[in-house]
């Protein structure tokens, strides 16, 4: 299945991380995605951009690459930095055992991003070899919204 594949270079910088967020709210809206879906893609990838901004170039500038590739039942985004690396395991062990009966006071603010990314969006893939790769895949459900539609009339 081919797609359509665009890709945006920022700086790593706070205040052009509004300019992806409208980015992606204008292709996720026309790829047909709900307000709330959209909503959720913009928080998963200014999370994954915020994580970039600030983790990825501690002592200097740097680059985020945001790539994605539109599909006609999804959308897959990449947010890149080459900036310092992290250790995956760790800090998804950090943050593992969020639920129900975690106190706010128990919650730590490092690793809240990465469980907002993975509770908002359908697949999420991170890699740290060089830099950061976070691959995140929101599903278009184009049929149950129109058999949704059926059942009601």
């Amino acid at each position: 299945m081919s797609s359509d594949y665009i890709e945006m270079i920022i700086p790593a910088k706070p205040e052009y991380l509004g300019v992806i967020r409208l980015a992606v709210s204008g292709i996720a809206n026309r790829m047909g995605y709900a307000y709330d879906e959209i909503e959720d893609i913009k928080v998963a990838v200014t999370e994954a951009c915020t994580n970039a901004v600030n983790h990825a170039y501690k002592d200097g500038e740097g680059q985020i690459k945001v790539n994605f590739a539109v599909y006609q039942d999804r959308l897959e985004i990449f947010v890149v930095d080459q900036g310092q690396s992290f250790d995956v395991k760790a800090m998804r062990e950090k943050k593992a055992p969020v639920n129900a009966e975690t106190s706010l006071e128990q919650l730590s603010e490092g690793g809240l991003g990465l469980f907002l990314i993975e509770a908002l969006m359908d697949k999420v893939e991170i890699s740290g070899d060089s830099g950061v790769v976070v691959s995140m895949t929101k599903l278009l459900n184009r049929d149950e919204v129109r058999s949704g539609v059926s059942r009601v009339q």
